[in-house]
């Protein structure tokens, strides 16, 4: 029966992975604590596996349709590598009941922020993104204008992103997409793509770290990750068929749903 469960989770979180780029994490972990049984401690690196492993995939179709800006990941990555290691130790020194607040606070900010962007924007939030668009795209090649904004805005995001990922195994794409969003040109399909290969990257990072302080990896727990695979691939097809507000929406109140259900269980 844990199978059968972890499979379904795992195919369900590597399927938002797909259509978002930013919620795998967010869901991961919340599934593999209700459904699997484990405490917010231990389901972090195996949901960082999972989506780590699902993001490598979508990262490498990016690559091949060539909308990945490889530079700006990897130096995004770069940064959220450096403190990664901090986000474990972070977690490590706080209670299970607090990383579980936390989580709860994280999920609520990017509910209310993907449900905002799902309204549009007005004229004046346009015009205010538009000039918070630090990181310029280049109208001949189509990639960074690179100088010492853009350099810095990429490892600030990169920072705060490792940070999250080392902590909470959130794989940080809740961060980096819409952090791209509102400082770069990037289009969207762009932004996500190379969301997948920082999340792929820093996931990476952060797995070694747990697998060098002991992680092991129950049967229910394998299913969960190859699981995920499968439905990063669904999921990145599907993204092409429904309409991106329609998307955000659900993604919304889903995110809403779950903060509920894991704020109830820290209650209890």
């Amino acid at each position: 029966m844990l199978l059968l469960t972890g499979g379904l989770l795992g195919l369900i979180s590597g399927a938002v992975l797909g259509l978002t780029g930013a919620g795998g994490g967010i869901f991961a972990v919340p599934a593999l604590v209700f459904g699997l049984g484990m405490d917010i401690r231990h389901a972090a690196p195996v949901a960082l596996l999972a989506v780590g492993a699902a993001a490598a995939l979508g990262a490498l179709q990016g690559l091949r349709q060539g909308v990945v800006r490889y530079k700006a990941a990897m130096m995004l990555a770069a940064a959220g590598a450096v403190t990664a290691p901090l986000g474990v130790q972070f977690a490590h020194w706080l209670s299970p009941r607090w990383l579980n607040l936390i989580f709860v606070a994280i999920m609520l900010v990017v509910a209310y922020r993907m449900f905002m962007s799902s309204r549009g924007s007005q004229t004046e939030d346009a015009l205010a993104d538009e000039q918070a668009r630090i990181c310029k795209i280049s109208k001949d090649t189509g990639r960074f204008v690179w100088n010492l904004r853009t350099a810095t805005m990429l490892g600030s995001i990169g920072v705060m992103s490792g940070l999250a990922t080392g902590m909470l195994g959130v794989g940080g794409g809740f961060i980096i997409v819409p952090a791209l969003a509102h400082f770069s040109e990037l289009r969207m399909h762009s932004i996500v793509a190379t969301s997948l290969m920082v999340i792929a990257l820093l996931s990476a990072v952060t797995v070694f770290i747990a697998w060098s302080h002991g992680l092991t990896l129950t049967a229910p727990a394998w299913t969960f990750v190859l699981a995920a695979l499968v439905g990063m691939s669904l999921g990145r097809v599907l993204a092409r068929r429904i309409p991106s507000r329609l998307l955000q929406r659900m993604f919304s109140i889903s995110c809403v749903a779950v903060a509920a259900l894991m704020l109830m269980r820290n209650v209890g």
